[in-house]
């Protein structure tokens, strides 16, 4: 019977290569986690700091560094991190020099409730807790505050922040009731009388035309109000 060497030698090697790498997989989740390292991804990164993730981190596992890493179950830390009401999004790994990272997505707030109670509305038009340790500077929502006003608000917020123009110069949103909106400028006296949010972009392309020959005749200072409500028509009041 003739011995078929090629084949022993290629099983050799396959046990062999297999047995290197469960000694390395196990090795390796011996090891310590030599650093813990907290990095906030994106813009505005102001509404949690880098100590109170550690804080919380500490609060549910106690101390990480010198910590096994065959101990820690990354699906469940990334857990802990997204159940605070400041982060958007969490990804949480080691690296092979041992070091455990985190990455975070802070939430956006577009707008600032102030009633009863006082919360942010963020870019996804859900409700975000102020921060103690930033407060934004984004339009304010007062008036009746109700879940379909909110909804209506979020609509508005989110036509404006996608217009340069409107973006810089619309500081607050006062809700009369719903389908009754009033928009506050920056630098003018005049309330603007949105309505409802339908047909939002006619509505602010017929006031942009406006504000435009209005600015040119030196007559902004002259209005009281100015109403997008009437159909494909601005109808201002002057003081």
């Amino acid at each position: 019977m003739r011995i078929n060497w090629e084949y022993i030698k290629l099983a050799f090697l396959s046990v062999s290569i297999v047995a290197l790498y469960g000694f390395a997989d196990q090795r390796n989740q011996r090891k310590m986690v030599e650093k813990v390292t907290v990095k906030f991804v994106g813009e505005n990164n102001l509404y949690l700091t880098e100590d109170a993730v550690n804080k919380l981190l500490i609060q549910n596992y106690g101390p990480l560094e010198n910590r096994p890493k065959e101990q820690l179950v990354l699906n469940t830390i990334e857990e802990v991190i997204l159940s605070n009401d400041m982060v958007k999004n969490a990804q949480v790994y080691l690296t092979v020099n041992g070091e455990l990272v985190s990455k975070i997505v802070q939430r956006k707030p577009i707008g600032r409730i102030e009633g009863v109670s006082k919360f942010y509305l963020d870019d996804q038009g859900k409700r975000m807790p102020l921060s103690r340790y930033h407060s934004a500077r984004v339009p304010i929502i007062t008036g009746k505050i109700t879940g379909k006003t909110l909804e209506d608000a979020y609509v508005i917020l989110d036509y404006i922040n996608n217009d340069d123009f409107l973006r810089k110069n619309i500081i607050g949103i006062h809700i009369e009731e719903e389908g009754k909106y009033q928009l506050k400028f920056r630098m003018e006296n005049f309330v603007v009388n949105l309505g409802g949010v339908d047909n939002l972009n006619l509505k602010f392309k017929n006031f942009m035309a406006f504000y435009a020959k209005a600015a040119k005749d030196n007559s902004l200072e002259d209005y009281a109000t100015v109403s997008l409500e009437f159909n494909n028509q601005v109808v201002c009041t002057k003081i």
